[in-house]
């Protein structure tokens, strides 16, 4: 997987923005006392901490060593692992598989083996919350959204 080689610091002084922009994501997991999440890209482990004080069990995993040593230090009673998603495989199931703005990093041609990882570790009634964004996702959406409304007649080009 590309850019494995993270600083920690320098991601956390720098993209802050990431993790402080993925409480809404949180908030929608709606994580309950006793669950069991697992967070996809856990980075540096703040959005782990902040889905742990809801009482849930959390296990970090990152596929960067210097991450996880972060979020290890800055976090010490919280679980986390150096692991690549795409292969992962979990001790017992989790009700809940976190992700915020790290997928958009795997390889288009590497999306079955995320979501068969993801798959293979929810529980039955488990649910996955995820964002991530990517190079032209925006415009791709911007795009469609202007010809749709050119379809139905409307003049899009007026902001």
């Amino acid at each position: 997987m590309p850019g494995n080689d993270w600083d920690p610091d320098d991601y956390d002084d720098r993209h802050g923005f990431v993790h402080e922009h993925g409480q809404s994501v949180v908030d929608l997991l709606d994580p309950h006392p006793g669950e069991r999440v697992l967070d996809v890209g856990c980075g540096t482990g703040h959005l782990a901490a902040e889905i742990a004080d809801s009482g849930a069990e959390v296990v970090g995993i990152d596929a960067s060593a210097e991450m996880v040593a972060q979020a290890r230090d800055a976090y010490p009673t919280l679980t986390f692992e150096q692991a690549d998603v795409r292969s992962y495989t979990a001790d017992r199931p989790f009700d809940a598989v976190f992700s915020n703005a790290a997928l958009h990093w795997i390889p288009g041609e590497d999306h079955d083996a995320v979501l068969s990882t993801v798959a293979d570790t929810l529980t039955e009634n488990g649910r996955f919350v995820a964002e991530f964004g990517g190079r032209g996702n925006v415009a791709a959406i911007t795009d469609a959204l202007i010809a749709e409304l050119d379809v139905r007649g409307y003049d899009a080009s007026h902001p």
